[in-house]
Order: structure tokens, then sequence, then C-alpha cells
């Protein structure tokens, strides 16, 4: 596994008990604008991490898998907050 793997499966982990602390704490309206903002933080890690690393190889690659995995993890986890009611 490269190192750029072991960022996402790492940010997809972080963004999996983000969402689940958002659910058990907030009401259900409250747990939505969480999710927006564990988005907007993962995208904002990796680009963050490489422009600290000043080196742009795989940005792109790494930002679409990393923002990809969070998006479905949080769609899944509304689906769960929107039957649960």
């Amino acid at each position: 596994m490269s190192k750029s793997w072991v960022r996402v499966v790492a940010i997809w982990l972080v963004v999996t008990l983000l969402a689940l602390a958002a659910m058990q704490n907030a009401e259900s309206e409250q747990a939505f604008v969480w999710f927006g903002a564990i988005l907007a933080g993962s995208i904002a890690s990796v680009s963050i991490f490489h422009l600290i690393k000043a080196a742009p190889a795989g940005f792109v690659r790494e930002l679409i898998y990393a923002g990809g995995g969070s998006y479905l993890i949080l769609a899944l986890a509304s689906l769960f907050v929107f039957l649960k009611g």
C-alpha cells in the first residue's frame, strides 16, 4: 500500500468517526450541518498536506479518492439519519 493510500484511508477513518460522533451528539438537522463541515475538512486536509509537502504529484487523484470516499460515507450517514427520523 502506497503512502497516498494510507493517507486516504486515514481520512476515511476520521470521517467515519466524526460522522458517528455527529449522529450521536447532534439533532437530525444539526447532524447534516456537521456532515458538510466534515466533508469540507476532509478535502482541505488533502490540500494542506500537499501544500506542506510541496509536491503536486498525485494531488488530484488523492483529492478525488478522499473526497469521493468521504462523500459516500457521509451520504450513507445522511440516509441513516433521515430514515431514523
